[in-house]
């Protein structure tokens, strides 16, 4: 019985270093398959004009996506300023705050708006949101960067209130308890306490919401207005980097310039992501408190 347990063992370990080796295997294949796609690219244009040029002509020669890359950037900035405040707050008010009964409504509603397929987003915010903006602020036509920033901030909220409830959770009760002990108010114990002790976790959130954002597609299709063009105001229209692509590729013949240039607009958006999610890394292991 002790051998067959064993071999047992072997096998499961076996699958499981097999199922890691294949997803390493996938993300390589794509990171190949950009590459080989997207250099191509830079037989028509240089590296330096692709991602800094401020002009979208391709017709004309003209492939610079640095106005694209500024809605992204723009978008998911804005989204941040309204969803860290919201995300955080919230699980604060869900780890130490909220009543039980409050915690069964939360939690069930948090998780709910994770399940919402973005498409679903994007038609409300073209339904309501938009012509909420174009008629309570007067300007036209209302897809705009601040459009597309509330629709993603609503997406993001429930990734880093999940992740900064489980950090503010996982910080030890004896370093709550003492605080409270020596006198500090529970305000006093979440600001100078709870929260410097579990900021490596709330930055992690932080992070993975924007990856989120920044890799978010069809809502911000439907709400940017998607205008290749760097905005001067939140209410002019954008157009990120996943919409740029969604909108070029349907129209591109396979093998033209056009073609190349969206895989490599996939590498410069996969680079972003990328950083985003080693900088997630550094982060956690800098400021991570470990508990003995």
């Amino acid at each position: 019985m002790k051998n067959m347990s064993l071999i047992y063992e072997y096998i499961a370990e076996k699958f499981i270093m097999l199922f890691a080796m294949f997803s390493s295997f996938v993300i390589l294949a794509i990171i190949v398959f950009l590459i080989t796609n997207g250099l191509p690219t830079f037989s028509t244009v240089s590296p330096i004009d692709f991602i800094f040029g401020t002009k979208w002509d391709p017709y004309n020669g003209l492939y610079g996506i640095f106005p694209m890359i500024m809605g992204t950037v723009l978008v998911t900035l804005l989204a941040l300023v309204f969803a860290v405040p919201l995300g955080v707050g919230c699980a604060i008010f869900l780890s130490e705050l909220a009543p039980n009964w409050a915690q069964k409504i939360l939690r069930p509603s948090i998780e709910i708006l994770v399940a919402i397929p973005s498409v679903v987003y994007g038609f409300v915010g073209m339904v309501l949101l938009v012509p909420f903006i174009r008629e309570t602020f007067n300007v036209n036509p209302g897809f705009s960067w601040l459009a597309a920033s509330i629709i993603l901030a609503i997406m993001i909220i429930p990734t880093i209130t999940a992740i900064s409830e489980d950090a503010l959770s996982s910080v030890p009760r004896a370093l709550k308890e003492g605080s409270l002990a020596l006198g500090s108010t529970r305000w006093q114990t979440i600001k100078k306490v709870l929260i410097p002790a579990s900021i490596s976790g709330i930055m992690s959130g932080i992070i993975l919401g924007m990856g989120r954002a920044i890799g978010e597609t069809m809502a911000v299709l439907m709400v940017a207005g998607n205008w290749a063009l760097v905005p001067h105001s939140v209410f002019d229209p954008v157009r990120p980097l996943t919409a740029h692509i969604v909108l070029n590729i349907k129209e591109a013949v396979a093998g033209s310039a056009i073609y190349y240039s969206m895989f490599a607009t996939g590498m410069v958006l996969f680079i972003i992501i990328m950083i985003l999610n080693l900088l997630s890394q550094y982060l956690d292991k800098k400021y991570r408190i470990k508990w003995e």
